[in-house]
């Protein structure tokens, strides 16, 4: 079998390179290595060490991972004419992407691989920067480092930092959870005669005047959870202290139960800022609403019911479970069949009801329990053909609700009004409109005008009682005019 021989040449210069690992490297002859910048072969080449570096494919492409991966396939290729020494910077197993691609090759029956040799830059790191790892820290890959994936209070450090476009690139995925001053410390060359650290802001990374293959950045964790409010479990632990036996009364206090109100009450208000179009108000109410579920996370963990991992696995399962042509094999032909799946793939997840408007009640809004039912009712054919049986069916219950006025009992109006409201949310079903959105920007609309009455009232006498209907009714038709004009 093919057989590549990898060796690590570490992480500081010859005098700490083991002995053996140097004896290798002196008589192998088909040596190659991944990158000719390091100072073990600088001293190796000046004794007459003759190796071939691929460090031309890096010029060849805009990103590492081809660089990598165009590695790999070279020294498979090259095994295949006999055995293949392949040295490279630190250890072969730690931040070494090129062995990795070898490694899945061995797997796959195509190379055989001996490793050795080589510390890791790890131990000169800790030791610069005179941390215990012991504390927690990361390894990220500065060239596919992800946000979502740095925890602000572990110490982290950041390899392949190459050259300004790469700590450019770090620098930018950093600043979008700490402060454009937050403190870091750029490592160069670890453990070795050169050995250098320099702190400096965070915006000013990619501004450091030397940065090579030998640097790694520190990124210290945060004293103060202050500097870590944009972490999802800094929200978690703010909550959980609200809720504790030290936290705030009114928190612990609350169920399930009493929190409905303000769902709805903190859902209005985003729906209210997406209609303004206002993405700050935006922002900010979708934290709200967040609360709230991070509240009755909280609750369930309390009661020991359920808790905020339970929440994501079951909506994490459900949207892959029901996009199969994003997560799957499955294609589709637009957006049209992606409902027909979703609703095909929803059925199969529940239980047959007993009545097709089972489910479909809205405790917090009649109008849209009532358009759910008129919705379900008429995938099953029970609907007008179209919107002028329904138009015709509001003129009907409009006249019965006028007869019971004149002679009907409370009772009998209120159940007419209700057949007359139900007949406008079927007519709003026709023109897909929302009776519920509708409703919302009516009373907003109300607010607004009948606040420009208040105003025009207060320049005046301040009372109510000293103006007309018809005076009160031109400062509306004011406020309507003003609206209509964008004022």
């Amino acid at each position: 079998m093919n057989t590549i021989h990898i060796i690590g040449l570490g992480a500081g210069d010859l005098d700490q390179l083991p002995l053996g690992v140097y004896k290798k490297l002196k008589k192998t002859e088909r040596l190659y290595v991944r990158t000719a910048d390091h100072p073990v072969l600088t001293e190796l080449a000046q004794e007459g060490l003759v190796y071939n570096s691929f460090d031309e494919i890096y010029e060849k492409h805009d990103e590492f991972a081809p660089v990598y991966q165009e590695i790999a396939d070279t020294l498979l290729q090259l095994s295949e004419e006999g055995p293949v020494v392949y040295a490279v910077p630190g250890h072969p197993l730690v931040a070494e992407q090129t062995v990795q691609h070898l490694i899945q090759a061995e797997k796959a029956g195509k190379c055989q691989l001996l490793i050795e040799g080589g510390s890791s830059f790890l131990d000169s790191i800790f030791g610069a920067l005179r941390i215990d790892p012991i504390d927690g820290f990361q390894l990220v890959d500065g060239t596919i480092m992800e946000r979502d994936r740095l925890n602000m209070d572990q110490h982290i450090l950041i390899a392949q930092i190459y050259d300004t476009f790469s700590a450019s690139e770090a620098k930018l995925t950093l600043m979008e959870k700490y402060p454009d001053d937050y403190p870091v410390t750029i490592v160069t060359a670890a453990g070795s005669a050169q050995e250098k650290l320099q702190t400096v802001p965070l915006h000013e990374l990619d501004h450091a005047a030397e940065i090579d293959n030998l640097t790694t950045v520190y990124v210290p964790p945060t004293a103060d959870q202050q500097e870590r409010l944009k972490e999802w479990q800094t929200f978690r632990s703010v909550i959980a202290k609200l809720r504790s036996p030290e936290g705030c009364p009114w928190d612990r206090e609350q169920t399930h139960e009493s929190l409905r109100p303000y769902l709805l009450e903190e859902a209005h208000e985003l729906l209210q800022a997406i209609e303004e179009q206002d993405d700050d108000a935006i922002a900010e109410e979708l934290g709200d609403v967040l609360l709230q579920i991070f509240l009755h996370a909280q609750i369930g963990q309390d009661n020991g019911y359920f808790q905020l991992e339970d929440v994501l696995e079951s909506i994490s399962a459900k949207m892959i479970r029901r996009h199969p042509h994003v997560f799957s094999d499955v294609e589709v032909d637009g957006s049209d069949e992606v409902v027909s799946n979703w609703q095909a793939i929803k059925a199969q997840e529940k239980p047959a009801a007993d009545s097709l408007l089972e489910g479909q009640e809205r405790f917090s809004s009649s109008l849209t329990t009532s358009y759910n039912y008129q919705k379900k009712a008429a995938k099953v054919g029970f609907t007008w053909s179209d919107a002028e049986g329904a138009w015709e069916k509001f003129e009907e219950e409009l006249q019965e609700f006028r007869n019971e006025l004149a002679n009907g009992s409370k009772e009998d109006q209120l159940d007419e009004l209700g057949d007359l409201l139900f007949t406008l949310v079927n007519i709003a079903r026709f023109y897909d409109l929302s009776p519920e959105q509708a409703m919302v920007q009516a009373n907003r609309k109300f607010r607004s005008r009948f606040g420009f009455v208040e105003k025009k009232v207060e320049e005046g006498t301040g009372n109510f009682s000293d103006y007309t209907l018809e005076q009160l009714d031109e400062f509306w038709n004011k406020a309507k005019l003003l609206a209509r004009k964008g004022e």
